[in-house]
């Protein structure tokens, strides 16, 4: 039994040594230096200045917000966050009481239904729900 227990113990051991000789090698690879770096300043010529780096674009969030912020004063109000949906509320209130029914929104979306099926067919095939699918506007021009 005693040497079941020594053979286990030493070899833990000789693992324990590999694996202390194996990180020796590799602190030996990370000491390396660094090759010299050329230097840009020559005698009797004037130091190059660094350019400042360039400002980060807008996060998709801050570009989100500001599509949102109509009036640009750094808040969005309910109107603000609202406009965007009116006019296609108020096409599909056929009545004009302010509120959309039930009816009102299935009756606008069987005409929307009804101009993307071209062949009159009843259903959409794959190239008529393609055609069917909104396109994204183009971005304005900069009012510069």
């Amino acid at each position: 039994m005693v040497r079941y227990v020594a053979g286990g113990a030493s070899a833990l051991l000789l693992i324990a040594a590999g694996f202390f000789i194996w990180r020796s090698g590799a602190d030996a690879e990370d000491r390396i230096p660094p090759p010299p770096r050329a230097s840009s300043y020559q005698a009797g010529a004037s130091p190059r200045l660094a350019l400042p780096p360039a400002a980060s674009e807008p996060s998709q969030q801050a570009r989100r917000f500001a599509r949102a912020d109509r009036d640009r004063d750094g808040r969005i109000t309910l109107a603000e966050q609202l406009q965007p949906r009116r006019k296609a509320f108020a096409r599909a209130d056929r009545d004009g009481n302010g509120s959309l029914s039930f009816e009102e929104w299935t009756a606008a979306s069987a005409a929307k239904f009804a101009k993307a099926d071209r062949d009159r067919s009843g259903w959409l095939d794959a190239a008529e729900y393609e055609a069917a699918r909104p396109r994204p506007k183009p971005k304005p021009r900069c009012k510069c």
